[in-house]
């Protein structure tokens, strides 16, 4: 009988846990105790170290659902989309936070999988140049040569630009990132296009010639990074959608009109699984957005980069989230 009832107890166990799992995405990361969370990787956003270790403004992002849905910051676990069948991944829907582009998801087909969510980055394209270099704006580089990868965005985007100008450039294209930046760095050619946070990463090797360089402050367009979900679960949309509002709003400063922190958007929504004070939680665990940029983008990385697009609406940029006024 005591076997009986350990098999039965068993059983029970693992129904209950197939049930979650096959249930809303609440309740499987609630079962699974860890959020899932993946994308494309990118200087800043999302890159692995040496011993596996995830880092970036997109892993900081899942570790604030982590807190506000788990309690704890530690419970998350990142994947790379590398390839085309990574991309399973957000077809299948096992991972529980996709931050991709618009591109992505149109490349990929995954339209009628995600629920676009809120802009976690404003990725844009950008051309570097070295720093005695006499350009100052895109337009300075007519007729001279530009390195690009082949059939990138930012081939499409410089053969418009310059068509838009009337005027024309030298073509440097390449299959291979690196050996791209070889030929930039002995300057084969005088401009590297590419996303701006590659160029950050870039410019920190001086290569053999050991020259530094600049991004021009034109882009060549933007594009935001969004922290989607599955079309599945609303719920859990919710969540991910209001941790991101709360990690942009608290960023805007106290007005006589408007608080700042936690209480620039209060939250109260225990129907999500959200604890009271969750918010204040998120904060003092991962700091909000401008604290999550700078040690991760700004000046606190290596990869220095400006605020830019990314500033809060408040100070000129395009984040902007609900506030309560």
């Amino acid at each position: 009988m005591r076997l009986l009832w350990f098999l039965l107890s068993l059983l029970f166990v693992c129904f209950s846990v197939t049930a979650a799992v096959a249930g809303s995405v609440m309740d499987r990361v609630k079962a699974r105790g860890v959020v899932r969370c993946g994308g494309v990787e990118r200087p800043g956003l999302a890159m692995a170290d040496g011993h596996g270790h995830w880092k970036g403004l997109e892993v900081d992002v899942c570790r604030a659902v982590a807190v506000a849905f788990l309690g704890d910051p530690d419970r998350l676990e990142f994947h790379a989309y590398a390839s085309s069948k990574d991309f399973d991944a957000v077809r299948n829907q096992k991972d529980d936070i996709f931050f991709l582009t618009g591109s992505e998801i149109v490349r990929h087909n995954l339209a009628d999988k995600v629920l676009p969510g809120p802009t976690v980055f404003v990725e844009s394209q950008n051309v570097m140049v070295t720093d005695t270099s006499t350009f100052h704006k895109v337009a300075d580089l007519a007729g001279q040569s530009v390195c690009y990868m082949i059939g990138s965005p930012e081939e499409e985007s410089l053969n418009a630009y310059f068509a838009g100008l009337h005027k024309r450039f030298f073509h440097r294209a390449f299959s291979e990132y690196g050996e791209m930046v070889d030929t930039y760095q002995v300057q084969n050619c005088k401009a590297l296009a590419g996303e701006i946070t590659y160029l950050a990463a870039t410019r920190l090797d001086p290569g053999v010639n050991h020259i530094s360089s600049r991004i021009l402050p034109q882009s060549l367009s933007a594009y935001p990074v969004m922290a989607a979900t599955g079309v599945s679960d609303t719920k859990w949309s919710a969540i991910v959608a209001w941790t991101v509002d709360t990690l942009i709003s608290a960023e805007r400063p106290a007005t006589p009109w408007s608080n700042s922190g936690a209480q620039a958007m209060p939250v109260f929504a225990p129907g999500l699984g959200l604890a009271k004070g969750w918010q204040d939680h998120v904060l003092k665990t991962v700091g909000n957005y401008a604290d999550i940029f700078a040690r991760n983008l700004g000046e606190k990385s290596p990869l220095k980069l400006d605020r830019g697009f990314n500033a809060n609406q408040v100070n000129g940029g395009l984040l902007l989230a609900p506030f309560n006024q």
